[in-house]
């Protein structure tokens, strides 16, 4: 078991609590499964879920991680892990998707304490919105901390980021809104100082793979790369690809079930 670290993912954004931006959600067939594998490969440990039988959240160190919710595979739902974006209102936040060229595929539908919409850009990427209506009764993620990360592949990051800027509010000078940066090229978007995605270009709509197309990727921070690797290909998972860039090392894996998800060295946010 290699499991998240906590302690040394310090310059993050916090995903957890009642003011997070954000929040990540795996759509799986087989819950128990997922339960098991990311149980050894991340060294999470599994609640259930206010939203039914099929629905749990991942925990480590006793905080809320991350959500799993089982449908059947009667449904042409895709597997995969989705960020789930804080909005004051999922009305408007979903009106102003679709204003923008954007899809709106499920919502917004009341889901235990709040109201969630699943949604993609004009590229095609996937990415969930969520409204809290009743005040959060999970830990918060301590200040300093984050249990993953994002990195949006999109056609133009440039581009990207005014619709998700104009959907989200970012850099909109509201009090507690994420701020934008164009560093390199890259999009950094920061919330209360803390890097919360990255956003690159290149992505190409109609590829065949997966990993060229637009998509939202979810990276969690471990301290030993191979070690993870090794852990979640002698449970079934598969190594995707590997990456080395100023930040440290990403590699993606495929889970079992066909989700894809990165997992980083803790240097990667700064």
């Amino acid at each position: 078991m290699t499991g998240s670290e906590p302690r040394t993912a310090s310059s993050a954004a916090p995903l957890t609590g009642p003011d997070a931006p954000c929040w990540v959600t795996l759509m799986t067939r087989d819950l128990e499964a997922a339960e098991r594998f990311y149980a050894q490969v991340l060294g999470w440990s599994f609640r259930p879920g206010r939203l039914g039988a099929d629905f749990s959240v991942a925990y480590r160190d006793g905080v809320p991680v991350a959500g799993v919710f089982a449908v059947s595979s009667s449904y042409r739902v895709a597997v995969a892990w989705t960020p789930y974006f804080a909005v004051e209102d999922a009305d408007v936040a979903a009106a102003r998707v679709r204003e923008r060229s954007g899809t709106v595929a499920v919502g917004p539908l009341t889901l235990g304490k709040g109201r969630g919409v699943l949604a993609s850009d004009r590229d095609g990427a996937s990415f969930g919105l969520w409204e809290r209506t009743d005040p959060s009764t999970s830990s918060a993620a301590p200040a300093d901390h984050a249990h993953a990360w994002l990195r949006l592949r999109t056609r133009n990051a440039f581009d990207a980021a005014i619709f998700y800027g104009e959907v989200l509010d970012w850099a909109s000078g509201r009090p507690g809104c994420c701020d934008v940066a164009y560093e390199g090229d890259e999009v950094i978007v920061r919330c209360a100082g803390h890097p919360l995605a990255r956003i690159s270009s290149g992505a190409v709509e109609s590829a065949v793979d997966p990993l060229v197309r637009p998509h939202w990727q979810v990276q969690f921070p471990v301290t030993d790369i191979a070690a993870t690797v090794a852990a979640a290909e002698r449970r079934g998972g598969a190594l995707v690809e590997e990456r080395t860039g100023f930040g440290g090392t990403e590699v993606t894996l495929r889970d079992p079930d066909g989700a894809l998800f990165a997992v980083t060295d803790v240097r990667s946010p700064a």
